[in-house]
């Protein structure tokens, strides 16, 4: 029998407040759910605005505890009622002046696996990140979860190919890639990026975008997102480039083993001739 995971990830507009934008993923996870969904992934602090586009002290107050904050609990039970696995990303504070941007990973029976940080801080216009995140130290984590091998790779992080193969080397074999990125900085690379990840490393890649306009600047979030397979097609249409959006798409674990059999770039990699990459 094909190994077929039916995998979902959802692009949402800000509601306002944490509360409604709360129900409405819940609302998204229960959908996929009844559409055959076992994983479900969200975007970059989906719990609150993209408030990075300003640097103000007041926005501190969007960042809670992982895994003991209200969201993160909330989502184990989602993920107890649905029976899906659970990427959230949240602003997590860790103890005072210890702040990350976060995403716990849920298995689909509530547990709570892990969470990964963000490595790679930005610090320009429109992304005012270093204000808020200290950058992660907890590695490359690849949870073994219900429905197989995940990975999370935030926003920023994708640009750093290095990750990308730290989680295909921990065994990864679908890499969540909640993001909030906007039409002026970087479109042209969206397409790129994560397709051509998803071929060096030979697994599944799930990337996910906000949309729209919201109330801290004028960044134009365009959704857009997708999911793409290892040898770097998208699996269906991509999202909305303009609205909210579920997207639901079967994915074929075998097709893993099949590429790297087939491509070989595992076996072909010279870890013995890479000293100067980790050089500063």
């Amino acid at each position: 029998m094909p190994n077929v995971v039916t995998a979902a990830l959802v692009q949402a507009t800000w509601t306002g407040d944490t509360e409604s934008m709360l129900a409405k993923h819940e609302e998204h996870a229960r959908e996929a759910a009844r559409r055959g969904a076992k994983v479900i992934g969200f975007q970059e602090v989906f719990n609150a605005p993209y408030f990075c586009q300003v640097q103000d002290a007041e926005h501190y107050r969007w960042a809670e505890a992982v895994p003991d904050g209200p969201t993160v609990r909330r989502m184990r039970d989602l993920a107890r009622e649905t029976g899906m696995v659970v990427v959230a990303p949240v602003f997590e504070v860790e103890q005072s002046g210890h702040y990350y941007n976060t995403a716990a990973v849920i298995d689909a029976d509530g547990t709570y696996l892990g969470k990964y940080r963000k490595h790679h801080i930005p610090q320009v216009k429109g992304f005012w990140e270093k204000f808020y995140f200290r950058p992660g130290n907890l590695g490359w984590p690849v949870f073994d979860t219900a429905v197989g091998r995940v990975g999370v790779y935030i926003c920023y992080d994708r640009h750093f190919p290095e990750g990308w193969r730290q989680l295909g080397l921990n065994g990864a074999q679908l890499v969540y890639n909640p993001s909030a990125t906007h039409r002026g900085l970087s479109a042209y690379l969206w397409q790129l990026e994560q397709p051509a990840a998803a071929v060096a490393n030979e697994y599944f890649v799930a990337a996910i975008n906000r949309v729209g306009v919201e109330e801290y600047g004028d960044n134009d979030f365009y959704g857009t997102s997708y999911f793409v397979d290892p040898r770097g097609r998208f699996v269906g249409d991509t999202a909305s480039d303009s609205k909210e959006e579920l997207v639901v798409r079967d994915l074929d674990f075998d097709l893993i083993d099949e590429v790297r059999q087939q491509w070989a770039f595992y076996r072909d990699r010279r870890p013995d001739a890479y000293e100067g990459l980790v050089l500063p």
